[in-house]
């Protein structure tokens, strides 16, 4: 990939350090720095305004969908990634599990669902914190080997299985996995990222590029 087109390590280690930072912020302040960093990682996202603005929609959706029986017995995420769904966390039993996948692919715009809930007893704050912790450093991790984008990449960590989400070429696929299986305290890696060719990668990030610089106009 042309280096014009991957943002700087800096800039990249300053946003991903305020995305972190960003629950602890409070009032309006917090609301103001976080519509600056999400709309400067947009501007380099390999999906349209238009698919990321779907893809919020659909884990709203998603999650406000879920009754008030599903709430109380199970902790699931839902991640939303060019139109598809990445189910994670916990269950108690198949039926459930079942019922959330369902509903969840009846949404609309939903192009596809990747089941990964486990029956299982929810997962204790401890490791919810500590899942945290491993996406924070998968991530910093990308931005210091420095192989591809950072941001090209969505890190979602569940029971410390790492779920890898993106539009990337196979090589960046296969840089990302490695980082992610050499990553301390990963128990595994699940790749559900859509694969391109290098042409088409070039050709959504030229347009990226393009976009950019007329919206900063």
């Amino acid at each position: 990939m042309n280096n014009t087109q991957i943002p700087g390590r800096r800039a990249l280690l300053g946003l991903t350090a305020l995305g972190l930072c960003l629950p602890a912020l409070q009032g309006c302040f917090g609301v103001a720095v976080a519509g600056a960093t999400v709309g400067a990682l947009a501007v380099a996202d390999r999906r349209s305004i238009g698919v990321q603005t779907d893809d919020e929609a659909i884990e709203l959706k998603a999650s406000n969908r879920l009754s008030k029986d599903i709430r109380d017995k199970a902790h699931i995420n839902f991640t939303a990634y060019n139109r598809r769904v990445l189910i994670t966390g916990e269950v108690p039993n198949e039926a459930m599990r079942a019922r959330v996948v369902d509903e969840t692919s009846r949404i609309e715009n939903v192009a596809g669902v990747w089941d990964e809930l486990v029956v299982a007893g929810n997962s204790t704050l401890t490791s919810r914190s500590n899942d945290t912790y491993i996406t924070s450093k998968v991530k910093a991790r990308f931005i210091d080997a420095n192989r591809f984008a950072a941001n090209h990449v969505k890190v979602v960590t569940e029971a410390a299985v790492v779920y890898l989400l993106g539009i990337v070429t196979e090589r960046e696929s296969q840089d990302a996995i490695q980082v992610a299986r050499t990553t301390a305290g990963v128990r595994k890696v699940v790749n559900v990222m859509i694969i391109v060719s290098d042409t088409e990668a070039r050709r959504v990030d030229s347009s990226v590029a393009n976009s950019a610089s007329s919206t900063s106009k």
